[in-house]
């Protein structure tokens, strides 16, 4: 069964080893274990274990030709994660540079996923997607 809806804004502190504390509502969600992989438009992706395999198994299945670099961008840059005592994870470096994470980070509850922000790149991607986006999407949901 997939992951309840993860939702929130958190705005967290990275220290220089890469190490963050995940918000403990999203891991009351997603369990102390879970999936960090690389996201799009400049975010990292956090899943559950049961929803990131999920997903790898809708990857698996896609034919090589159609596959590959899907592939290559959600499985090979995936990392399991552990939260310790204190809730911290810890953000592999390459993943923090793909992300250009630094001290200040944003993480956001967005359905099925949490995604990991450096906090300027959040506030620049939040700011194109105004009332007006807001209010089109709504129409297309019929809300």
């Amino acid at each position: 069964m997939p992951t309840s809806n993860l939702m929130g804004t958190y705005y967290l502190s990275m220290d220089v080893k890469g190490r963050m504390s995940f918000p403990t509502k999203l891991r009351e969600i997603i369990g102390e274990r879970f999936i960090v992989t690389r996201g799009v438009d400049g975010c990292l992706f956090v899943y559950s274990l049961e929803d990131f395999s999920l997903i790898a198994d809708k990857i698996r299945n896609l034919p090589i030709s159609k596959g590959r670099q899907i592939q290559r961008h959600f499985m090979a840059g995936a990392t399991e994660v552990e939260a310790d005592k204190q809730g911290r994870i810890l953000i592999p470096q390459d993943l923090r540079k793909l992300a250009g994470l630094s001290k200040d980070i944003v993480v956001a509850g967005v359905t099925d996923r949490a995604e990991i922000w450096d906090k300027d790149r959040w506030e620049t991607a939040s700011a194109v997607f105004d009332d007006e986006c807001a209010l089109k999407a709504m129409e297309e949901l019929d809300f």
